[in-house]
């Protein structure tokens, strides 16, 4: 398995704002989903403004050799000819999701409705990310499991000959896990039925029913219940993907962060289970607001207007994580411009993404001389009301945000901040050094 050779990069604060008008990749979770329903869907559903990044590049791979046509067009345009649910061949080969454990995980959701047996592994980061919050599961199906200890990869599994709908209450939120129970249910007769107790980013139920699945999504005493017909006939669509909210968090950030900035990301999506950082932004006193609104393929989307800010600490309730989980990173990063202190809440699931988040956000703000804290899930910030020290070197871990919260660092500190790995930026954000370098008068990231 060949991985990028690691790529120092090191950005440096611009000569003077940044400026103009850009667009952020597509979306990566729909990204994902789009080629895995146009898999199961009968007919060929048109993909435009796919991202292009590693991950979702291992999506479309995966479909291909489980039988599904997936073909590039041109730039973010795809076309994926559908097998209909239930259709999937088994593969020749293993499947090998990269970095991607959004991928891994609803993929595997797919497999174990299907009577198909297939082995997947990842890189040395997704190896070490826990999937048995998805095998347990998805084992009521029927389906069957090997697993390395810890329940990580690789593994094998064995989809169900006569799968069953599953019946399961969310113990941590997550969409991922969520979105898996449901893709088994595809396969199943009966309704499956999954409740979670805080709302997680509903792309998976949206694209069901844009296929033509029936879903209901209930708000109950229990929580969040969201129950789909199984057997359906998925009928191919047409897929607009909207730019990336957690890609769009970067430029914006560094807008409100650099003197006399005003930035605009245009067609931004704005579900409101992805917007917990636009939240939190303005309750930090932040200059942003939305332009343009619309829907384009079932989703709300927009264009921001990020203008620089001197923000202020706050605190950031456990409640909102599921909206903003990729965002802590910069918005760590924010808060430690920021003046006062910001502890943001309850970040258990940052310890399991493609890094230890919750510790490697804390260390890339240490290593630049700002004090941060973690007592138990929180995350503690104290910010330095101007500009941050920098100067620092931050091990990314094979972590894209990591990397790219700490770029955005350095735009706006006093010294240049440098980190050990640029090369899992492209895994979602290809061009990103490109991008950042076209909002300011000159380069501010490049080489050490």
């Amino acid at each position: 398995m060949s991985h990028p050779a690691p790529r120092p990069l090191r950005a440096k604060a611009p000569a003077g704002p940044l400026s103009g008008r850009l667009a952020v990749p597509g979306d990566k979770s729909i990204s994902h989903r789009a080629l895995m329903f146009g898999a199961v869907a009968v007919g060929t559903t048109e993909i435009a403004g796919l991202l292009e990044g590693e991950d979702v590049l291992r999506t479309a791979a995966a479909m291909r050799a489980l039988g599904a046509e997936v073909e590039k067009l041109g730039p973010g345009a795809w076309r994926v000819a559908g097998r209909g649910v239930g259709g999937l061949v088994e593969p020749a080969d293993v499947l090998d999701m990269g970095n991607s454990g959004t991928a891994a995980r609803l993929l595997l959701g797919l497999l174990s409705g299907h009577p198909i047996f297939a082995v997947m592994t990842g890189d040395a980061s997704l190896r070490r990310r826990p999937m048995k919050r998805v095998t347990d599961p998805l084992s009521a199906s029927g389906a069957q499991f090997w697993t390395r200890e810890g329940g990580r990869l690789p593994l094998a599994v064995r989809g169900a000959t006569d799968p069953l709908p599953i019946d399961y209450v969310l113990p941590v939120a997550s969409a991922q896990v969520k979105s898996a129970c449901l893709l088994a249910g595809l396969c199943a007769p009966g309704t499956t039925r999954v409740v979670e107790k805080e709302p997680t980013r509903d792309h998976t139920e949206n694209m069901l029913r844009h296929f033509g699945a029936t879903v209901w999504v209930e708000d109950t005493p229990e929580g969040r219940v969201v129950r789909l017909v199984g057997q359906p006939e998925l009928v191919a669509a047409p897929v607009l993907v909207p730019g990336d909210p957690s890609s769009a968090a970067f430029p914006i950030v560094a807008a409100l962060l650099v003197p006399g900035s005003r930035v605009v990301v245009e067609n931004v999506g704005l579900n409101p289970l992805r917007t917990g950082l636009i939240t939190t932004l303005r309750e930090m006193g932040a200059a942003l607001r939305i332009e343009n609104e619309r829907v384009a393929g079932g989703e709300p989307v927009g264009d921001i207007v990020a203008e620089y800010t001197e923000m202020k600490g706050i605190e950031v309730p456990p409640g909102r994580a599921p909206s903003m989980i990729d965002e802590y990173p910069v918005l760590a990063v924010a808060a430690a411009a920021a003046r006062g202190v910001t502890r943001m809440r309850g970040l258990a699931e940052l310890r399991v993404k493609e890094s230890d988040r919750l510790s490697a956000t804390a260390a890339l703000l240490a290593a630049n001389g700002v004090n941060a804290a973690i007592e138990g899930d929180d995350l503690i910030v104290q910010g330095t009301g101007g500009a941050i020290p920098g100067g620092g070197t931050v091990e990314t871990h094979m972590d894209h945000r990591i990397a790219m919260s700490a770029l955005v660092m350095g735009l706006a500190s006093e010294m240049p901040v440098s980190v050990d790995d640029a090369a899992f930026i492209d895994t979602s954000f290809p061009g990103f050094a490109t991008l950042m370098n076209g909002l300011a008068d000159g380069e501010v990231l490049g080489a050490p």
